[in-house]
């Protein structure tokens, strides 16, 4: 386990709620996050990894840096990470996914690992 090192971070309305280091994803309006649900999914960033949070507060979104996350399966550092259908992290090389990020750690399923965040698609 590492220590988050968000670089930048931004409030957004949760749209539902969300749990603490989660992948999040827009939600259906401007300014509004949920949980990621697919390595497809329009990947924006981490949720804070302090506290969960309820839908319609405030959550803190980690765009860029290095950040903990929680691990939905077996991951090798350097792998490329996308979501899992409960916004866990999880190992990618598949075309079409969104990544995340790069894993910096190695991990298994509930582990909470560190990923240097690197959005984009394979």
């Amino acid at each position: 386990m590492g220590i988050t090192q968000g670089v930048l971070v931004k409030g957004y309305s949760a749209g539902a709620a969300i749990t603490a280091r989660k992948i999040v994803k827009f939600g259906a309006a401007d300014n509004t996050v949920i949980q990621a649900t697919a390595a497809t999914d329009l990947l924006l960033g981490v949720a804070q990894p302090d506290l969960d949070t309820a839908s319609g507060d405030t959550c803190d979104v980690h765009l860029a840096g290095i950040v903990e996350v929680k691990a939905g399966g077996t991951i090798a550092r350097g792998d490329m990470v996308t979501s899992d259908a409960n916004g866990d992290a999880v190992a990618t090389t598949t075309a079409a996914n969104r990544v995340l990020g790069i894993a910096e750690v190695s991990g298994v399923a509930n582990d909470i690992i560190t990923v240097i965040l690197s959005q984009h698609l394979i």
